[in-house]
């Protein structure tokens, strides 16, 4: 055994003690409450939580949008007040009001430090208002704010029936026939497919991305039975025990827990659809998974890299350096599309690892880096920014992947940065997003070489504090 070699080639993981420099998980309102359209969202906490929605989702004020914020007073927190009346007076102001077919309670750090019985009270109201009430602690106690998407789907998961009652089977059999353009009645769709057990796919991707993916899989003779959430509250897909599940996005880690553990379903470990080569490699896991073989799959990831405006773009990436300084746990995945891409990667800084469910993720960089013939990135867990800073200075990257707080004061001292908030917004999943998230990546790299003819960078560095 030549542990040496091994243990020289594997990928160096460390851990710091630094604080987590992130955004608040109660964000994930902004776009959960977009993805299920039935729904509304009710903030339980205190002023500062609704300052803080005011700020993160002020762009969307005049899009009448479907959340609210329940302030916590003095006397609440002191428990002078009857919390279960106010919240039954509030949400029945939303069914006179909106009607939803769900409300989801977010619970806040707040609601956690005075131990608010939210599930309690939940199952109480939602027998009395006729309204399904789930209940997510999507709180700043959180490593990372996407983990609110995370801590809303485990919650709903348990809500995923068994079954699907037979008139409901039979419409969203009809739905689904059109859906896949078949027009040739049940045994046509039959042979479209193999026969294998139910697939759910879990993770909030916009509608676009939730269209190609499944068709993607049907090329495969794949049948998606459904995916959570769903675009409605009751079209939650059933999980029976026995279903296979699978995730889209890194920091699902609680969902797939859960679905496993409370739904009993399996769980498939693939790496993550993002980019060319993540979605290669999560429709072949997914098809091994089922004994379904593949074909194809090289020449269409093969047909999205020789994309002539893809090479464009390659050419701009190609030899540079990244630095992820962490913040919305997409890093490792966009680090292996990056050194896919012909970047070096100097260092992962991610705020929360998961291996288990992460580890057909960091295999794969592994394997790229292999392939690519570059060195294998340090990954740091829960990374000390004062330090990374010191490293930045020292291995000057061509661009720092960042979250908003770090990346004016990098930018005034000459290092060009993204934010990596824009990578959870924007459409990244699939073989037909590659251009979408290299402009992403190369739009600071050719903002910064546009100034570099107006004298830009020697202003920076003569301006620049030490």
């Amino acid at each position: 055994m030549n542990t040496a070699l091994d243990s020289a080639n594997a990928l160096n993981f460390q851990c710091e003690t630094g604080n987590y420099h992130t955004f608040c998980p109660i964000s994930c309102v902004a776009w959960l409450y977009q993805k299920i359209e039935d729904s509304f969202f009710l903030v339980i906490g205190t002023k500062t939580c609704g300052y803080f929605l005011q700020n993160a989702m002020g762009v969307m004020i005049f899009a009448e949008p479907r959340y609210a914020m329940a302030e916590l007073e003095e006397g609440d927190i002191s428990a002078k007040l009857n919390d279960y009346e106010e919240l039954k007076r509030l949400c029945l102001q939303i069914q006179r009001d909106r009607n939803p077919s769900v409300i989801v309670w977010i619970g806040t750090c707040t609601t956690e430090i005075i131990k608010m019985d939210l599930e309690g009270l939940a199952q109480k109201l939602e027998g009395e208002i006729g309204i399904p009430i789930v209940v997510a602690r999507a709180n700043g106690l959180d490593y990372a704010f996407t983990q609110g998407e995370d801590t809303v789907l485990a919650s709903m998961a348990q809500r995923c029936p068994e079954q699907v009652r037979a008139e409901e089977q039979e419409t969203r059999g009809g739905l689904q026939a059109l859906f896949y353009g078949l027009r040739s009645g049940r045994k046509k769709e039959e042979e479209d497919f193999h026969k294998h057990p139910p697939l759910v796919i879990f993770g909030s991707v916009p509608d676009p991305v939730v269209t190609q993916l499944t068709l993607e899989l049907k090329k495969h003779g794949i049948r998606v039975s459904g995916w959570l959430p769903a675009k409605r509250y009751g079209e939650l897909p059933a999980i029976e025990p026995g279903t296979y599940v699978v995730g889209v996005n890194p920091f699902l880690s609680r969902t797939a827990t859960t679905l496993v553990r409370r739904k009993k379903a399996k769980l498939i470990t693939a790496p993550f659809p993002i980019g060319p080569d993540g979605t290669r490699a999560w429709i072949e896991a997914i098809a091994r998974e089922l004994g379904i073989p593949t074909q194809g799959l090289a020449e269409r990831e093969a047909e999205v890299w020789s994309h002539p405006q893809v090479q464009a773009y390659l050419e701009l990436v190609r030899g540079k350096s990244v630095f992820f300084m962490g913040d919305n746990l997409l890093e490792i995945s966009l680090a292996r599309f990056l050194v896919r891409c012909g970047m070096t990667v100097q260092e992962i800084g991610i705020p929360y690892l998961d291996k288990r469910y992460q580890a057909a993720e960091l295999a794969l960089l592994e394997r790229t880096c292999e392939e690519m013939g570059v060195p294998k990135p340090t990954i740091v867990e829960k990374p000390d920014n004062y330090n990374q800073i010191q490293r930045i200075k020292a291995l000057q990257p061509d661009l720092v992947i960042t979250g908003m707080a770090h990346a004016n004061p990098l930018e005034a001292r000459g290092i060009t940065t993204k934010w990596s908030v824009e990578f959870t917004f924007a459409q990244i999943h699939g073989f037909g997003n590659a251009q979408a998230l290299l402009e992403l990546v190369t739009r600071p790299l050719r903002r910064n070489a546009a100034l570099k003819g107006l004298g830009w960078e020697r202003l920076v560095r003569e301006e620049a504090p030490v």
